[in-house]
């Protein structure tokens, strides 16, 4: 009998299983249409929690403001006489003492609602989501929408969260059920500052449970974000494709090939043994070390600015200078970087490099 053998076969390999970690280009295309890690309930117990703080630590503020206007419409606005224009006045005046009045409670829901989407998302501005699509009309993708796995998690946790919040109400009842019968004998104030005591504190205890499931919450978001930007290898092998021929990702990959060579090139212009300039329009450096060397080596060249740049830096590290129209012209012209000097130059350059070191003293 023969043997029979097994062998793996990666799908993969057919670009089905998405596996792999998202790219950067990735994340940044869905950033782009505004698919984040986004948790709706994270940002609505941090709001309800900050006006519950909001209104325990300016209640009195509060209830001052709140007081004086009463005292305002009772004492001078019965007998006030109703025209247009006291009527606009009254309303524009009231209407200033209520935003006042609300003032600190805004501004931390507002704060809070502002910090707490900041450190979910970041700063980001896509008109994506608002752009109207036809799409969305089908009933039969709405269909598929509303029966989908993602609904039914958004209503399991939407009944969750509501046996919660039941649960703590009726605790919270039935823990004061004797107190809220003794409220017969109390004065309405007391029994206004009872209620409003029970309210806050209940609110508290609803909101830091709200907060740890939005917390979950936040992490599961975070983990079917992932999850929807994995990708095959594929994706990735086509992704890369796609960028190696995109005309400004080729531009931007040879800038910066430019720019390296171009710091290299700067690099060298110190340990030239002199600079060659036509003076202005082109510089060429020239190294030689007879140890090493067949023949002097261009380290360095460049035209106008490079050319200024080269003799600013020649310049700063004393190295000498000097000018020769037609031999700066033809080394630039006809030698490259790293090229040795053209051999019909031999006797030109030699002389340049013989004047130099008689400069120095030196002696090659």
């Amino acid at each position: 009998m023969h043997e029979v053998r097994k062998y793996k076969l990666d799908l993969q390999l057919f670009g089905g299983d998405k596996t792999e970690k998202p790219t950067g280009k990735r994340r940044s295309d869905a950033r782009k249409k505004g698919q984040v890690p986004k948790s709706a309930e994270l940002s609505g117990a941090i709001v309800l929690l900050s006006a519950l703080i909001s209104m325990i630590s300016f209640g009195s503020y509060m209830k001052e403001r709140l007081i004086t206007l009463y005292t305002d419409v009772l004492k001078n606005r019965m007998l006030m006489e109703v025209t247009s224009d006291n009527v606009i006045k009254m309303f524009n005046e009231y209407g200033i003492q209520i935003l006042i009045l609300l003032a600190p409670l805004l501004i931390i829901i507002l704060v809070a609602a502002l910090v707490v989407n900041y450190a979910e998302v970041g700063f980001l501005y896509t008109t994506t989501g608002i752009t109207p699509k036809f799409s969305k009309l089908n009933p039969i993708s709405g269909f598929k929408n509303i029966f989908s796995m993602r609904s039914f998690v958004e209503f399991l946790k939407s009944v969750f969260k509501l046996l919660i919040v039941a649960y703590l109400v009726y605790s919270a009842l039935w823990g004061e059920r004797d107190s809220i019968a003794s409220l017969t004998h109390v004065d309405a104030e007391g029994a206004y500052r009872y209620a409003a005591k029970m309210t806050m504190n209940l609110g508290l205890k609803i909101g830091s449970v709200l907060l740890v499931l939005a917390i979950f919450d936040y992490m599961y978001q975070r983990f079917q974000h992932e999850k929807s930007l994995k990708m095959s290898k594929q994706e990735i092998k086509d992704e890369y494709k796609n960028q190696e021929g995109d005309p400004q990702i080729k531009g931007k990959i040879k800038a910066a090939q430019r720019k390296m060579a171009m710091m290299r090139m700067m690099q060298e212009v110190p340990n030239a043994d002199v600079i060659i300039t036509n003076p202005t329009h082109f510089a060429v450096a020239l190294k030689y070390d007879g140890t090493t060397m067949e023949a002097p080596q261009i380290v360095a060249k460049g035209q106008d600015y490079v050319a200024l740049r080269i003799r600013e830096l020649a310049k700063e590290h004393g190295v000498t200078t000097m000018e020769n129209k037609p031999l700066a012209r033809a080394l630039f012209q006809r030698a490259e970087i790293g090229d040795v000097v053209p051999q019909d130059l031999f006797q030109a350059v030699a002389e340049v490099l013989a004047y130099v070191y008689k400069l120095k003293g030196k002696r090659k």
